[in-house]
């Protein structure tokens, strides 16, 4: 079945290295199609548009066109991790070059906003329990990088 809606991403000249970087991070990522310019434009002839691209079997569109947009906290992209090695790793990628926020969020280089986000965090603040939930939530909120252990820990000292 095809995706029939689709993030389209507006980056200020750098959709071609953005796309680039995460289809380096995000394991079978694919680069689709690239729109270029024509004589007509907009922009210089032959500059990059538009970029397709797939993370984990997910339709993206990048749009290269110089603005003063920004991406805001408002939409971000979450991405489920299995263990804390997955955390680690796409903490680490998405980080370089980016900004570090709280609560296992992180805002790339390229402006993106992504939420690193491991499963066990949405069991505990889930849990039937609402002293777990709480305990869960308390711990996350001291945090910038997730850690399971010490969401664990936290969870039990209760």
């Amino acid at each position: 079945m095809q995706q029939k809606i689709s993030p389209f991403l507006w980056f200020n000249g750098c959709a071609e290295d953005a796309v680039n970087f995460y289809a380096s991070v995000f394991a079978e990522a694919k680069i689709g199609k690239t729109m270029r310019a024509s004589k007509a434009g907009p922009g210089p002839e032959g500059s990059v548009l538009t970029i397709g691209f797939e993370l984990f079997g997910r339709k993206f569109t990048a749009f290269n066109f110089p603005t003063d947009f920004k991406f805001t906290e408002a939409v971000s992209f979450v991405v489920d991790c299995k263990d804390q090695a997955e955390v680690d790793y796409y903490w680490d990628c998405l980080s370089e070059g980016g900004e570090p926020r709280d609560c296992g969020w992180i805002r790339d280089r390229f402006g993106v906003f992504w939420q690193i986000t491991p499963t066990r965090l949405i069991e505990l603040m889930t849990d039937s329990d609402p002293d777990v939930a709480a305990r869960a939530a308390t711990a996350m909120m001291t945090m910038q990088k997730i850690d399971i252990a010490a969401l664990e820990r936290a969870v039990q000292a209760g």
